[in-house]
């Protein structure tokens, strides 16, 4: 005879921190105009900005996905904000895979201090650069810049809101040709 095996069901409590860890949501500072939010969700790798319109409705404007890499370089500029994010942040967060602790952030200062004595820093932050290169050129289209600040780190800098009306209207000529 087969046994059957029931599966205890999750506490609901649990299944929304788990949810709420995985999702996250950034204001900018109130660098965005109001009802405005950037939201990424850590487990797909996808930054979404979304726009609530007059009845509170939120609307999808604009969608990218990171990988893994970029995303390990892209959480600590967004966490950080307004502030810049400094060297060892950044070479700590993209070996540690995103989840760097204090230790592992003093061991990173502490290796690329040695490297710039060395005269090898350029060659231990080229990786680094590389992935923050990747992730500039997908930050742009939300009109937010990835900008090197010398000999410190890096900072995200806001133009202004995605163009999304002249995205939209776009594909909308688009879909009114192909009638």
């Amino acid at each position: 005879m087969q046994k059957v095996y029931l599966r205890k069901p999750k506490a609901p409590a649990d299944y929304t921190n788990q949810q709420a860890n995985k999702i996250l949501h950034f204001s900018l500072q109130d660098s965005l105009p109001a009802g405005h939010i950037m939201v990424l969700n850590t487990t797909f790798g996808t930054l979404s900005y979304l726009a609530c319109d007059e009845l509170h409705i939120p609307r999808l404007l604009k969608q990218e996905q990171f990988t893994n890499t970029e995303m390990n370089v892209l959480l600590p500029l967004l966490e950080l904000f307004p502030y810049y994010c400094p060297y060892e942040v950044l070479y700590a967060n993209f070996y540690s895979g995103g989840k760097a602790s204090e230790a592992d952030i003093t061991r990173a200062r502490e290796h690329l201090e040695e490297a710039m004595e060395e005269g090898s820093w350029d060659q231990e932050m080229r990786p680094v650069r590389c992935a923050l290169s990747r992730t500039r050129l997908k930050m742009r289209s939300f009109n937010v810049d990835i900008s090197s600040i010398l000999a410190t780190g890096y900072i995200l800098l806001i133009a202004g809101q995605p163009d999304e009306e002249e995205e939209y209207e776009d594909l909308r000529k688009v879909a009114a040709g192909r009638r």
